[in-house]
This record gives C-alpha cells, structure tokens and sequence, in this order.
C-alpha cells in the first residue's frame, strides 16, 4: 500500500509564494509520473503540472511561468514552487504519482488527501 502525505498549503495573499510536498511511501518499485492537480469550488479537477522519471515537465497554461514542479528520486518526493500567486489560483491541491512496485508490472495511481491554497487580493 502507497501512501502520500502532503503538506505546504495555507492562506497567501496575491503575488506571494508557496511551495508544497508530497512525499510518498510504501511498497514502491519506481515512480513514473508526478504530477498535482487542483480542483476549486464548484470546478473540475484539473491537471497542473507533471514531471516524468526524466525529469521532462509540463505545466497548465495558466500557471506556465509561476510555478515550478520537481522531484526528488531518492526521497519519492514531488514539489510544487507557486510563485506570484493569483486569487484565481485558490483550490485543493492533489499530488498524484504513477508508480510500480515491481520491474515490468502493472502502472498503479495514488492520490494525496489534498491541502487548501487560499490566495487573497
């Protein structure tokens, strides 16, 4: 069983920075992708950033150029630097992870219980 524990949210106001972790634990062989994602009130669920085991990122459009992902392999950690933060930026942050517990196996999903960001103008 794979566990993530997150932590890092709160209450900003606009233009400041926060960064999250997600640290990972359990039976794991390796973890493929990381991402996290978010989901406001009354919204979808939606994915904001990923980085790959080749540490190749992708970010939403609308937070390309304010935030950063980055992973720590030997830790099953991933990180999100929220920089310049927007009201619009307010949600429930989910890490998610990809990952196997044996070489050649079937590719599992897990997700974190999820932290607030509350940006304020």
């Amino acid at each position: 069983q794979v566990q993530l524990a997150e932590s890092g949210g709160g209450l900003v106001q606009a233009g400041e920075s926060l960064r999250l972790s997600c640290a990972a634990s359990g039976t794991i062989f390796s973890i493929n992708a990381m991402c996290w994602y978010r989901q406001a009130p009354g919204k979808q669920r939606e994915l904001v950033a990923t980085v790959t085991s080749g540490s190749s990122t992708d970010y939403a459009y609308s937070v390309r150029g304010r935030f950063t992902i980055s992973r720590d392999n030997a830790n099953n950690t991933v990180y999100l630097q929220m920089n310049s933060l927007k009201p619009e930026d307010t949600a429930v942050y989910y890490c998610n992870i990809r990952f196997q517990i044996r070489r050649g196996g079937v590719v599992y999903i897990s997700w974190g219980q999820g932290t607030q960001v509350t940006v304020s103008s």
